[in-house]
């Protein structure tokens, strides 16, 4: 079971490694979400955000899901495919946005059909990447 869910990683990996995960975020992410605020700053200015900053939902969506084993490698895949299955099917019953950010900003719009395969796999991997260490 454990060499299937790697090399399922590793092939995902694989296929977004030739495009840029950054990219994808600036030109259909960032119009919404900024990349990077501290948790002062968008207490500043919450009112005038459209998304929640891409740090805070990347650090919740790390604390929240939790693998038994807690093999970095497993959570990164699951991580990765909650965000790719989520950019298509945003739902109330699964979002891990803190409530707040929920009652401001509302659950994200479908992007069914608007990021490739690719792109969703390149953004979601870069999504995790980026904020890897990085606290909100």
């Amino acid at each position: 079971m454990k060499v299937t869910i790697l090399m399922a990683i590793s092939a995902s990996l694989l296929l977004g490694s030739s495009l840029s995960g950054q990219k994808v975020f600036q030109k259909k992410c960032s119009q919404c979400h900024i990349e990077y605020l501290s948790k002062s700053e968008t207490l500043q200015r919450f009112t005038t955000l459209k998304a929640p900053p891409m740090v805070e939902v990347a650090s919740r969506l790390k604390a929240n899901i939790q693998i038994a084993n807690g093999d970095p490698l497993v959570k990164r895949g699951v991580v990765i495919a909650f965000i790719k299955h989520y950019i298509d099917n945003p739902n109330i019953d699964y979002s891990m946005c803190h409530p707040g950010a929920i009652d401001r900003f509302g659950i994200m719009p479908s992007l069914k059909g608007k990021l490739s395969a690719q792109e969703k796999e390149a953004v979601a991997a870069w999504i995790y990447d980026r904020f890897e260490g990085v606290d909100f």
